[in-house]
């Protein structure tokens, strides 16, 4: 069986999809990085050595792998060899605190980890529950991938792997404590190879600047692996290397986060670039400007596609904008298959125009959170027929149309006086004077009012914060007002670009 008829069957692992491209195009390249190249036969090949050397050390079906690193060939091929192998790759957030990167590994149950200097500098004294540590990047952090790997050839004994069985795990964002471990499966990952075949294929070359251990990054490289396509990896994103890489690759998609996409859109030489090659490019993580999606329409070649869901899955929205200009606002409608509803604060189903909590359900939901089960019941919400939903956390309203208009995070919404007040409000209004560069709203504490909203601007250079300020409050009501306005050089973001709000409010508190 060839990989096209693969994705037109019922099932299919990516590891599998590995082989059949290798069958198929031996030669073609199927990952690249600025140091290495691979065909998909010498990916195939190296998936097969590590899967080979993981089984010789005892490695069983189900076992985890742990996986931190900045990206690579090398982490690409790590990850597809340990699904070889029949286990779960244990995805590390390569980003967090030391205190966190070593929890995270322990969390996984993991014997074998794959890390490179990188990783290995954050995780500076701290313990390290994994006993194997292979360097991926040639450094002296482990034992070097190369010489742990058995000679080539080598075949790994073939595991029976089901739709059921565990893919991987990544670990959510936050800023204290210690994230969950979000357990996907091969099924969930085979309906991201399936929704977003269409618009990948063997010609596509895919750059991916945010990291292997996001969701965000895994929602366009398994469409393209699966499909045949060449994934290019950056370790670090650069606008203007970006858009070099882009040219020079002549790539047909990626994708970003917002705030990638401002700072591209910002350069004055943006239009020196030849991006005629692009299809389609995405976006997802976190609030995507409609006047930044506009200026990416009409100066991008290709379309534009906007995603918004969880990592635990639920339901994914899909805006396709450059099909639904007058919906720039809106992160579009559910994805095919899935079901999306809101519901109020005791949890009741609201009529469809409502404001309330996003619900949803589709065939690509989590297993659950690892070694987290109260966690994972917290998720749950069944509707008066008994289908499992998954809460969203987030505040929106589902038009006459179907489609999504975000608010706020639930958690985020400030309540001023007994007054719900969404931030995103507030934020919009700040975005649109052309003094401010980026914004984020957050309420503080308050004797007065209960929680009084506070913003954090980044400003062009020469402008008046409180002059800012003032004119924001003259367009919102008594109870919207800002009580405080605080300029800083950057907003904090997570690797995927999301704004940490708690660390703003740790800030000002402090």
């Amino acid at each position: 069986m060839n990989s096209i008829e693969m994705l037109d069957g019922a099932f299919a692992t990516l590891p599998d999809l590995v082989r059949a491209h290798a069958a198929e195009r031996p030669h073609a390249v199927a990952a690249a990085d600025a140091s290495r190249r691979l065909t998909w036969s010498e990916l195939d090949q190296l998936t097969d050595r590590i899967a080979a050397r993981l089984q010789q050390d005892g490695f069983a079906k189900g076992d985890r792998t742990a996986i931190a690193g900045l990206n690579s060939v090398e982490q690409m091929a790590v990850i597809l060899g340990t699904l070889r192998a029949g286990g779960v790759a244990g995805l590390v957030t390569n980003s967090a605190t030391g205190e966190q990167m070593a929890a995270m590994i322990a969390d996984t149950g993991a014997r074998h980890l794959f890390l490179d200097s990188a990783a290995k500098a954050n995780l500076e004294g701290h313990s390290i529950a994994a006993s194997d540590l292979i360097a991926m990047d040639g450094s002296d952090v482990g034992a070097a991938l190369e010489a742990w790997l058995p000679p080539a050839p080598a075949h790994p004994a073939p595991v029976d792997i089901l739709p059921e069985d565990g893919f991987n795990i990544i670990y959510s964002s936050g800023t204290t404590g210690t994230p969950k471990g979000i357990i996907h499966s091969h099924a969930m990952r085979w309906q991201h190879i399936l929704r977003g075949a269409p618009a990948y294929g063997p010609d596509a070359v895919t750059i991916l600047s945010t990291p292997l251990y996001s969701n965000t990054t895994m929602a366009s490289f398994m469409p393209t692996v699966g499909s045949g396509g060449r994934v290019v990896l950056m370790k670090k994103f650069d606008a203007r290397s970006f858009l070099e890489l882009a040219a020079r690759e002549r790539a047909t998609n990626t994708m970003l986060v917002p705030v990638q996409y401002r700072r591209i859109m910002a350069l004055d030489d943006f239009g020196d670039f030849d991006l005629s090659s692009f299809v389609v490019k995405y976006c997802t993580s976190a609030p995507f400007p409609a006047a930044l999606k506009a200026d990416v329409l009409q100066r991008w070649p290709g379309g534009l596609v906007e995603i918004y869901g969880m990592t635990e899955g639920g339901a994914a929205f899909i805006l396709e904008a450059h099909q639904f200009p007058d919906k720039l606002h809106t992160v579009g409608t559910p994805a095919p298959g899935h079901v999306a509803k809101v519901i109020d604060e005791d949890g009741n189903e609201l009529p469809q125009g409502s404001v309330g909590e996003v619900v949803g359900r589709s065939p690509a939901m989590m297993t659950g959170y690892n070694n987290r089960p109260d966690a994972t019941k917290a998720m749950h919400w069944y509707d008066a027929e008994g289908h499992l939903f998954y809460r969203h956390g987030d505040i929106g309203r589902i038009d006459e149309d179907g489609f999504l208009t975000l608010m706020d995070r639930a958690k985020d919404m400030i309540i001023s006086g007994g007054f719900n007040i969404f931030p995103s409000d507030l934020e919009a209004i700040l975005m649109a004077d052309a003094r401010v560069v980026e914004a984020a709203v957050v309420g503080m504490p308050s004797e007065e009012w209960g929680e009084t909203p506070v913003a954090f601007v980044v400003l062009k250079p020469g402008s008046d914060a409180e002059g800012v300020r003032a004119d924001c409050n003259a367009k919102v009501g008594k109870t919207q007002r800002l009580s405080a306005i605080t300029v800083l050089d950057e907003l904090p973001r997570s690797p995927i670009g999301k704004v940490l709000k708690r660390e703003l409010r740790d800030a000002y508190a402090g």
